[in-house]
């Protein structure tokens, strides 16, 4: 960010109203004016123009001076993912993923150094963790997390790792760093990531890259089971083959999507 403020066609009020947006999370998804403004570090006159602002637009709504996000944030994101025609493409192979296994399936991309799950298909399990598209995740541990950092050079790595997660999971501290770099190194090797109960007690999920047209894993699928139910090696000897061809479909027609002849209209 301080280098895109170097830029003179940088603008700041923008920057300004994404970082309001970015104040509510899943914990906090009321905010009085205070609030916001002590937790996006700006003067509260600055805070009631982007709030009044966003209002007017529809993304943020108020009750009882308390402000919170309407669902019409959740275009701003789903206008990327469906611009990458990965959501159409995903859906008919995690449900059919999830057909052959019984267990739920997500697909999730990087954002910093969290991971935000943009396709889910869930089965009616107990499971102690509640996801929904665009709930987000410290990647360090979790499957898809790790997938994902094992294809960054290590110069990418090292940025993402300093990045400061936007989540309020516990679980990530960066003193673990050079663990997490051994571990997706094996990641790189095999192909596919574990994460035993790292990110909630009884959640176990095995995750596999998801490749784009020059072979770079834009994206991951997983398989998550309630730990206390299914074994390691009933995820990696018998989930793991549905989900590797799985991937591979959703790698396959994306690629087919990205080669499509774009028509030129004079």
């Amino acid at each position: 960010m301080d280098e895109q403020r170097k830029s003179p066609d940088f603008i700041e009020t923008l920057a300004r109203g994404l970082d309001v947006i970015r104040t509510f999370d899943a914990a906090h998804r009321q905010l009085t004016l205070s609030e916001v403004a002590a937790r996006c570090g700006l003067p509260r006159p600055t805070v009631r123009r982007n709030l009044v602002t966003l209002e007017e637009l529809g993304y943020v709504d108020q009750l009882d001076g308390r402000f919170f996000l309407t669902p019409k944030v959740v275009s701003l994101g789903m206008a990327a993912i469906a611009s990458s025609g990965l959501w159409e493409m995903a859906y008919p192979h995690l449900r059919r993923l999830v057909g052959r296994t019984n267990e739920s399936s997500s697909m999730a991309q990087l954002d910093g150094v969290d991971i935000v799950y943009v396709a889910r298909v869930a089965v009616p399990k107990i499971i102690s963790l509640r996801v929904d598209i665009g709930t987000k995740f410290p990647a360090p541990i979790t499957s898809q997390g790790k997938v994902l950092l094992a294809d960054l050079s290590p110069d990418e790595l090292e940025e993402v790792l300093s990045i400061e997660s936007r989540c309020e999971v516990v679980g990530w501290e960066r003193e673990k760093t050079p663990f997490i770099k051994e571990e997706l190194s094996l990641v790189r090797s095999r192909g596919w990531a574990l994460a035993n109960e790292e990110l909630a007690p009884g959640v176990r999920s095995i995750a596999v890259p998801v490749r784009d047209l020059r072979g770079r894993v834009r994206a991951a699928m997983n398989v998550t089971v309630n730990a206390a139910e299914t074994s390691i090696s009933t995820l990696i000897d018998e989930y793991l083959p549905h989900l590797l061809k799985a991937a591979s479909d959703v790698s396959a027609d994306w690629v087919a999507w990205q080669s499509r002849p774009i028509a030129q209209v004079d």
